[in-house]
């Protein structure tokens, strides 16, 4: 089942609920690509292999390429986050607390990038769903149990193959050009590291933009009544709005977040920087294909461990590896309780 263009817009201005949660989507996509695509670059704007805003610029057109192409290759991310959870039932209530979850994923997202720690959009928009999905149904048959254990899949599929294949990727490289003066291979790498900042980019646009669509169409169904709808197409129309807003976001900026990733966690060459890049491009291309929601940041920031502890274990900065990591395990039951309370609260209100 899909949607058109001119059905959605009809939808809009006759439902005022479906007007909400297409706002509030549309901002968690624009914050998604303010907070979350300046991983996609941290390391090539660290390395100074680009300059931050020439790297911004290409995060953009990426982040919205790979929004476009990889959708209508592979949609399967999509599904799995529109299948996770139960939505059905009263249908104002439904979209009362699908509401609620946006707002609370936009207030995590704002304060963690009001402290500038690189947490998960991803994970924060799962967490958020499922609390709202439990407040809704009164207990946890609002979650699908199947379809929630591939995020848990890719959590630590994304984590262990993003640090052991940039482990491994950078040993390669040393162990390939270990008689070669680095004077002569760094033209190669610079221009190899962009091509892999430009994929990793490209590949944070397929895998997030397919999740926030995948809201986009449970919202719009639920407005038409349809809360039972399994199997969906997303349109051409959607893809191209969320890849603008996506870009839009990306634009802005998120310096503080480039520095976080980029600069304090570890020190990188270009060639390492190439190696995390394009281990975590890689990385979510596996992910994405399999249909296995992950977290770009996640993927990308352990990529970066893995390159780090090649050289020395001390390289990497654990103290901001730990802040991470508290971020992370923190944002699903933290995310999670939000959507849950602001579901219950907007409920009574509305």
């Amino acid at each position: 089942m899909t949607i058109t263009l001119g059905e959605f817009l009809q939808q809009l201005l006759s439902n005022p609920a479906l007007l909400v949660i297409a706002t509030l989507t549309a901002g968690v996509i624009l914050v998604n690509g303010w907070t979350d695509a300046p991983n996609a670059i941290a390391t090539c704007v660290s390395t100074r292999t680009i300059s931050p805003r020439n790297a911004v610029l290409m995060a953009a057109v990426f982040n919205f390429l790979g929004v476009l192409f990889m959708t209508l290759i592979n949609a399967t991310v999509a599904h799995t986050i529109y299948n996770m959870v139960d939505f059905a039932g009263n249908y104002h209530d439904s979209l009362v607390a699908l509401s609620a979850a946006m707002f609370a994923i936009v207030l995590w997202a704002t304060a963690a990038w009001v402290f500038g720690i690189p947490t998960s959009e991803s994970h924060a928009l799962i967490a958020g769903i499922s609390g709202a999905a439990i407040a809704l149904q009164g207990g946890f048959s609002g979650i699908n149990g199947a379809e929630w254990m591939k995020v848990i899949y890719g959590l630590f599929i994304s984590t262990f193959l993003g640090f052991f294949l940039g482990f491994l990727v950078v040993r390669g490289i040393e162990a390939i050009f270990k008689n070669t003066d680095k004077r002569r291979t760094k033209p190669f790498f610079v221009s190899a590291q962009v091509a892999a900042a430009a994929a990793m980019a490209f590949m944070h646009g397929a895998q997030d933009g397919q999740k926030f669509m995948a809201v986009f169409m449970l919202g719009i169904f639920l407005a038409c009544g349809q809360g039972n709808v399994t199997s969906f197409t997303i349109p051409l129309w959607l893809m191209l709005l969320c890849s603008i807003l996506m870009a839009l976001g990306t634009s802005i900026g998120g310096y503080r977040i480039i520095k976080t990733v980029g600069m304090d966690m570890v020190k990188l060459e270009t060639y390492q920087g190439f190696a995390a890049d394009f281990t975590g491009a890689f990385s979510l291309l596996i992910s994405s294909l399999l249909g296995l929601p992950v977290s770009t940041t996640h993927t990308k920031t352990t990529a970066i461990m893995g390159v780090g502890a090649a050289k020395r274990l001390s390289c990497v900065n654990w103290s901001i590896v730990k802040e991470m990591f508290a971020a992370w395990i923190l944002t699903f039951p933290g995310c999670g309780l939000v959507g849950y309370l602001m579901a219950h609260l907007f409920i009574k209100i509305f």
